[in-house]
C-alpha cells in the first residue's frame, strides 16, 4: 500500500497551520497565569522521564474527549479561556494534535517545536511524576 500522504507530510501541513512556540519562548511565558501547558504523551512517558514543570497531563488519546464541553469526558481546565500550549516528546504528535483542537475551533492553542527532549535539551526545567 503507498500512502498518499505520510506522517512527515502531515506534520509539515500542520505546523504552516498552527502556532510554534520555541522553547525559549515558553520560558517566557508559560507562568503567566493564562497558560497553560499541556503534556499529550502517554503516562508512561512521563513517569519514566518526568515533565515539564508545572504543565498538565493530558494522554493524546484522549485530548479530543477531553476538551469538548459536550463529552462526558470534559475536563473543566479546557473551558478557562487559556492559551494552550501542547507539546510531546518530539512535537510530531503535539503539532498534530494543535492541528486537530484548532479544526475542532478550540484555542487559543500552540505546539511546543522541538518537544520534551528540546526542553530537556535547551531549559532542563523537568519535575518528575511518581508512579
Amino acid at each position: 500500500m503507498k500512502l498518499v500522504k505520510g506522517v512527515k507530510n502531515l506534520i509539515e501541513e500542520a505546523e504552516r497551520e498552527i502556532e510554534v512556540v520555541s522553547c525559549q519562548k515558553l520560558v517566557q511565558i508559560k507562568n503567566s497565569k493564562n497558560i497553560c501547558v499541556i503534556d499529550i504523551r502517554d503516562i508512561r512517558e512521563l513517569w519514566k522521564d518526568g515533565r515539564v514543570k508545572g504543565s498538565f497531563h493530558a494522554p493524546r488519546g484522549m485530548l479530543e474527549f477531553w476538551v469538548d464541553p459536550e463529552s462526558p469526558y470534559h475536563k473543566e481546565i479546557f473551558s478557562s479561556g487559556n492559551k494552550f500550549i501542547l507539546y510531546c516528546k518530539s512535537g510530531w504528535r503535539s503539532a498534530l494534535a494543535t492541528k486537530t483542537l484548532q479544526d475542532m475551533g478550540f484555542g487559543p492553542v500552540a505546539h511546543l517545536s522541538g518537544g520534551f527532549d528540546q526542553w530537556k535539551i535547551e531549559i532542563g526545567d523537568i519535575e518528575k511524576v511518581k508512579q
